[in-house]
């Protein structure tokens, strides 16, 4: 009677074992959804061409020259960020599974400032518009891609410069000069969505400029200035 019990127990434990694996196995695969892989041969293309659309905020980095405590009646020079616009081509070429080279020549519409404050509450702002034609050539790092989404990271350098220079900005007793020409260091990240017949990658990047775009000259505009170098913070809308 006994013996009949222990086996009428183990048979009970091995059939609840059994319907809980089968429940398991049966809730995995309704729980399983297939997902299309778009694009599944994109990597296998040596080049891709896209275009972006960016919006840069960016401003100058002052640095202040001696004079600045003893001949500079200004209390404070400093510059904003500002807001801009940006446009321009992808150029991706595939080196490896995980790195690309990568040109992204664009046209830039830029206005930079730099306002001084004076004892007294009175302050003046020097404004820079100009149009940029920028060529940054970058070195991609590319994860794995899961499904239909990738992250990157990137970096390298930008070559720059000002397509409209406009003398009568850089003249008179209080303007303030400034170079038509930057190198700026680049990096960033970004995220890859593949669509059935593109690839959109929002992207963040950032760019510090190396030049220094003070030129120096007798008026009072540059009396506390030694150097002005570029830095900015633009948002990448690409498509490839």
């Amino acid at each position: 009677m006994k013996n009949g019990i222990a086996r009428w127990r183990v048979g009970l434990a091995l059939a609840v074992s059994l319907l809980s694996l089968i429940s398991a196995s049966t809730q995995a695969q309704s729980s399983y959804k297939y997902v299309r892989k778009h694009l599944e041969r994109y990597d296998d293309k040596t080049i891709h061409y896209g275009f972006f659309f960016a919006v840069p905020v960016t401003r100058f980095s002052v640095t202040y020259s001696p004079a600045f405590l003893t001949a500079d009646s200004a209390s404070r020079i400093y510059s904003p960020n500002k807001p801009a616009f940006r446009v321009g081509f992808v150029v991706n070429t595939f080196l490896s599974k995980h790195f690309d080279l990568r040109l992204t020549p664009s046209v830039s519409l830029l206005s930079r400032e730099v306002q001084y404050d004076y004892p007294g509450g009175t302050s003046r702002t020097e404004v820079r518009e100009s149009t940029w034609i920028d060529l940054p050539l970058l070195v991609k790092y590319k994860s794995e891609r899961r499904n239909n989404n990738r992250m990157y990271l990137l970096a390298g350098g930008a070559f720059s410069i000002e397509s409209n220079v406009r003398k009568k900005e850089t003249q008179g007793v209080n303007k303030l000069s400034t170079g038509t020409m930057d190198f700026s260091v680049e990096y960033g990240i970004g995220f890859e969505q593949f669509f059935e017949y593109f690839k959109f990658a929002p992207e963040l990047r950032f760019s510090h400029g190396l030049v220094n775009l003070y030129q120096p000259t007798n008026n009072v505009a540059g009396v506390g200035i030694n150097r002005l170098t570029t830095h900015s913070v633009t948002l990448y809308l690409n498509f490839e």
